[in-house]
C-alpha cells in the first residue's frame, strides 16, 4: 500500500510541474531504459489482462488509437502495438518529396529493440520494474493521470484548446518530456477530448502498470480450426506452376481479408500472409511494402496468420471460407483448359501490372474469382491503407450506385484480345514504386489510358452495330443469389462506406464496372498503393483515378439514350474546366444506340429503375431507407437547409416501448457541380443540392454526431425541430437536447450501449467504432 501511495504521488507531482525529470534523473532513480519481455500466457499471469485490462483498452483507448490513424501511431489494440509505443512521424503525410520506410506491426520490425532504433518511444516503463518505476515512468499512466487530475466540462461545446482537426498538429512526448507537455497541455490527458475512465477502470489499469503491464494474447485457435486450416494451406501451396500462380493471384486480392471459417467458428479471424516457410512450420514473415513486391525468397508460401488485434470497424473485411467456396475456387481456375508455361518475375514494372503477371490465366475466371466478393473488393480501398483523408477521397462522389458487366459478355474473344494487346497501356502507377515524379509519370499514364479507351471503344462501338444488344443483358445478376451484383458506395467527406444493394434515393451518378476496370481500381487503390509513399506517388494515385471513375461512369452513360448520354455527362461536370483526364475520355461514349428502349424524357430514372427489377433477385435490403418507420422516415425528404447543418455520418439509437434498442444511420451527402478539382473542392460544391439518408442499421465507422432518442415523444420531437432548424445556434440547441456530446457525463455509457448495439446488429461484421471524427459542436 505504501508503495502504491508513493507511485502516485510521484506521478501527481511529475503532472503538476513540482518535479519535472529529466532522462538524467530518471535514469539514476529507476536505471536506463531496455524493452522488457512483457507476454506471458494466459495461463500465467495473462488472464488479468485479457479477462480485466483489455476490455477497458478497446472500449476506452482503441476507439481512437487502433490503425494507422491513430494518434502518434499508437496502436493499443495489441499487446505488439501497446510494446512499441509512439511517434511524431505521420504515416498520412501528402507532402513528403520521398518515400518513408514502412511502420507496419509485425511485418517492418520483430522486436521491441528494433522499434526503438526506428524512433518510437514507450509508453510502459522501460526502466527498473518497481512499482514506483512502473508508474511514473510510463506515458501511458501519466495520461490517464492527468485526464484524472483535470476537471472536465460536463456537456456544452469544448473550446479552442481542444483541436480535434484530422491534420491537427500531434502532440507525442516521451517520459522525458511529459512533465512539460503537462505543463503546457494540462487538457491533453487521454481519453483526449472525452471524458476520463471511470474510477474503478483507473485502478484497474493503475494496478496492472504497477504489476508490469504483463500481456497474453487469447489461446491460440490453430487447434480447433486446424483441419480447415490445413486444408486450405495445402491448397494455396501445391507445387505445380499453375497453382503456384493462382495462390499469387487469390494472395493478391484476399491478403487485406479478414478469413474464418463460418462452418466453425465465426469469431476468430486470419490474415493472408505470405511466408518463407512451409505449412507445418511456424510463419515467417515476408514483410514486402506492397503484396507483389519481390520477396526475395525461392519460394512463396501463402499461410494463414492469426489476427490477434482487436477487431476495428474501419478496417474489417470478414471473407468467409468454406467447403462450397474451396470448390467454387478449384472450379474457376481448374476446371478450365488452359497452360501456364512459367512463373512471372517481381520485377516492379512487371509485378504492377496484373494483365501481365496473370494473362496465363483465364479471363472469365479472375474477373468471377472477383465477381464472387466485389464487395471485399471494393472495402479494398474503402477500408484499406489508401482511403484517409478529403484529397483521397475526393475523387468519388457522395453517394452512388455500382454494378457489374457480366462475365459471360466480357471475357468474349474480341475483349480478350484487347486486354493482351493492350496490357502494356494498362499499366498502373505503382510501377513507379514510391518515389514517383509527379507530372512527368502522370502524363505517361495519360497517354497509356488513352490509347486504351479509344480502342475500347472502337470495339465496343463495332460489337454494337454488328448485332451486340447494349442492354440490360449485358448487365451481371449475381448468378441468381449472389448479392453482391449490386453496391452501393458512400463517401462520408473523409472516410467512406461500400454497402451491398442499390440503397438511398437515386443517385446523381452511377458506375458499370468491367473486368479490366475494376482489375485496375484494385492494383491502383489496393495492392499498388502505398500509404508511405512520397506526393508523387500519392497524386498520381489520385489523378490516375480520374480515369477509371469516369470510365465506370461512361460504362453507364453509353446504356442511357444516344440523345441523352452527353448532355447527362454534361450536367455531371457542370462548371468544370476542360481537365485533360474528361479529354481523354471524351471518346468514350459510344455511337452505338441502346437497346433499351426508353418511353420518358428522364431516362437516367428509367434505366434506375430497370436495373432494380433486372437485378431484384438478388438486391439486399439490409440498409433500406424505405423500411424506416414514421417519424423517423421523414428525415429521408429534410429540406437543404437543415441537411447542410448536418455532420457527414450520424448513428440514431431509439428505444421501443418494450425495450429493444433500434439503430439507424443519417447520411449527409455532400453535392458538387463536379469533382474534377483536386484542391479546389468547397469551389465546386452545390449546397443546394445536398441531401440526407436515413437507413436502418450502421453505415459509417466514424460517427460524428450520436444520437439518443429514449422513447415516441423524444422520437417525434426531436424529427419536428431538425426539420426546421436554420442556423448554427439552432443545431446546437437540438445537440443540448438530444445527443451525447463529448462532454456527456454517461459519454462511456452510451458508447458501451451504441457497440453492444451495434454487436447484435452487424454480427461477424462488427468492429469497434472510430471516434477521432465526433464533432465538437
Amino acid at each position: 500500500m505504501f508503495r502504491r501511495v508513493v507511485s502516485i504521488a510521484l506521478s501527481a507531482l511529475v503532472i503538476s510541474g513540482c518535479v519535472a525529470f529529466g532522462a538524467t534523473h530518471y535514469d539514476e532513480l529507476f536505471g536506463p531504459e531496455q524493452p522488457k519481455p512483457r507476454m506471458v500466457t494466459s495461463q500465467l499471469g495473462g488472464a488479468d489482462y485479457l479477462e480485466q485490462v483489455k476490455p477497458i483498452l478497446e472500449q476506452r483507448c482503441v476507439v481512437c488509437h487502433g490503425c494507422y490513424d491513430a494518434p502518434c501511431q499508437l496502436k493499443l489494440s495489441s499487446p505488439e502495438g501497446i510494446d512499441r509505443g509512439l511517434t511524431n512521424a505521420l504515416v498520412y503525410d501528402g507532402t513528403r518529396l520521398l518515400a518513408q520506410p514502412p511502420t507496419r506491426l509485425l511485418f517492418d520490425a520483430s522486436s521491441t529493440l528494433e522499434w526503438r532504433s526506428k524512433g518510437f518511444t514507450p509508453v510502459l516503463n522501460e526502466r527498473a520494474q518497481t512499482p514506483e518505476a512502473n508508474l511514473v515512468s510510463s506515458v501511458l499512466y501519466n495520461s490517464l493521470l492527468l485526464k484524472q487530475s483535470m476537471p472536465f466540462p460536463q456537456q456544452g461545446v469544448l473550446s479552442d484548446e481542444f483541436d480535434f482537426s484530422l491534420d491537427r498538429k500531434q502532440s507525442c512526448p516521451s517520459i522525458d518530456e511529459f512533465a512539460d507537455f503537462a505543463k503546457k497541455q494540462p487538457h491533453a490527458g487521454m481519453p483526449y477530448g472525452l471524458p476520463a475512465v471511470s474510477n474503478k477502470e483507473f485502478k484497474t489499469l493503475q494496478k496492472w502498470l504497477l504489476n508490469g503491464a504483463k500481456m497474453a494474447h487469447l489461446d491460440d485457435a490453430n487447434h480447433v480450426l486446424e483441419n480447415e486450416i490445413q486444408t486450405w494451406e495445402q491448397f494455396l501451396n501445391q507445387d505445380s506452376i499453375k497453382h503456384q500462380l493462382v495462390s499469387r493471384y487469390i494472395y493478391e486480392h484476399w491478403y487485406l481479408a479478414h478469413i474464418y471459417f463460418s462452418e466453425v467458428d465465426n469469431q476468430r479471424f486470419f490474415q493472408l500472409v505470405r511466408s518463407s516457410t512451409p505449412p507445418g512450420e511456424a510463419i515467417e514473415l515476408i514483410g514486402t511494402v506492397r503484396p507483389f513486391d519481390d520477396p526475395k525468397v525461392a519460394r512463396v508460401y501463402y499461410r494463414l496468420m492469426p489476427v490477434r488485434s482487436t477487431i476495428l470497424a474501419k478496417t474489417h473485411m470478414p471473407l468467409a471460407l468454406t467447403e462450397k467456396k474451396l470448390a467454387r475456387v478449384k472450379k474457376l481456375f481448374f476446371t478450365p483448359d488452359y497452360e501456364v508455361a512459367e512463373l512471372p518475375g517481381y520485377d516492379a514494372e512487371l509485378a504492377a501490372n496484373p494483365f501481365k503477371v496473370f494473362r496465363s490465366l483465364p479471363v472469365k475466371s479472375r474477373y468471377q474469382f472477383m465477381l464472387d466478393e466485389a464487395e471485399l473488393v471494393v472495402k479494398g480501398f474503402i477500408k484499406g491503407p489508401v482511403c484517409r483523408g478529403q484529397i483521397a477521397l475526393n475523387v468519388i462522389n457522395d453517394h452512388f450506385w455500382v454494378a457489374f458487366v457480366d462475365p459471360e459478355k466480357n471475357s468474349n474473344p474480341a475483349v480478350n484480345e484487347l486486354l493482351l494487346k493492350h496490357d502494356e497501356d494498362l499499366v498502373l502507377p505503382a510501377a513507379e514504386q514510391s518515389n514517383a515524379l509527379p507530372l512527368a509519370s502522370w502524363a505517361k499514364y495519360a497517354k497509356k489510358q488513352s490509347d486504351y479507351i479509344e480502342s475500347k471503344t472502337e470495339l465496343a462501338d463495332r460489337l454494337f452495330n454488328q448485332g451486340s444488344e447494349l442492354d440490360l443483358n449485358l448487365i451481371w445478376q449475381g448468378d441468381g443469389d449472389n448479392e453482391n451484383a449490386a453496391l452501393t458506395i458512400f463517401r462520408h467527406f473523409d472516410s467512406a462506406t461500400v454497402v451491398k444493394g442499390f440503397i438511398g434515393q437515386e443517385p446523381k451518378t452511377m458506375w458499370v464496372i468491367d473486368y479490366a476496370l475494376f482489375e485496375r481500381i484494385h492494383y491502383l487503390l489496393v495492392a499498388g498503393f502505398d500509404v508511405y509513399g512520397n506526393i508523387g506517388h500519392q497524386l498520381n494515385t489520385r489523378l490516375y483515378m480520374d480515369f477509371l471513375r469516369l470510365e465506370g461512369e461512361q460504362n453507364f452513360l453509353n446504356m442511357l439514350p444516344l440523345s441523352h448520354r452527353q448532355r447527362i455527362k454534361s450536367h455531371w461536370y457542370r462548371k468544370s474546366h476542360l481537365s485533360l483526364s474528361e479529354f481523354i475520355n471524351r471518346k468514350s461514349l459510344l455511337g452505338a444506340p441502346s437497346g433499351i428502349r426508353y418511353e420518358t424524357d428522364n431516362p437516367q430514372a428509367e434505366l434506375y429503375q430497370k436495373l432494380k427489377q433486372h437485378l431484384n433477385k438478388v438486391l439486399a435490403t439490409h440498409y433500406d431507407h424505405t423500411q424506416v418507420p414514421a417519424p423517423l422516415a421523414a428525415l429521408n425528404t429534410l429540406p437543404t437547409s437543415a441537411v447542410n447543418l448536418l455532420p457527414q455520418v450520424s448513428f440514431i439509437m431509439t428505444q421501443t416501448d418494450d425495450g429493444q434498442y433500434q439503430a439507424y444511420t443519417l447520411i449527409h451527402h455532400n453535392a458538387h457541380y463536379n469533382i474534377s478539382s483536386l484542391l479546389n473542392e468547397q469551389g465546386q460544391r452545390a449546397y443546394d443540392e445536398d441531401y440526407a439518408t436515413l437507413v436502418p442499421g450502421f453505415i459509417g465507422d466514424y460517427p460524428e454526431s450520436i444520437w439518443y432518442l429514449p422513447n415516441a415523444e423524444h422520437v417525434s420531437a426531436f424529427v419536428s425541430r431538425l426539420q426546421v432548424i436554420s442556423n448554427e445556434a439552432e443545431y446546437q440547441k437540438l445537440r443540448a437536447d438530444f445527443a451525447i456530446r463529448r462532454t456527456h457525463p454517461q459519454f462511456w455509457y452510451y458508447s458501451d450501449l451504441l457497440h453492444k448495439v451495434a454487436k447484435q446488429t452487424r454480427g461477424v461484421e462488427f468492429g469497434l467504432f472510430d471516434y477521432n471524427r465526433l464533432e465538437n459542436r
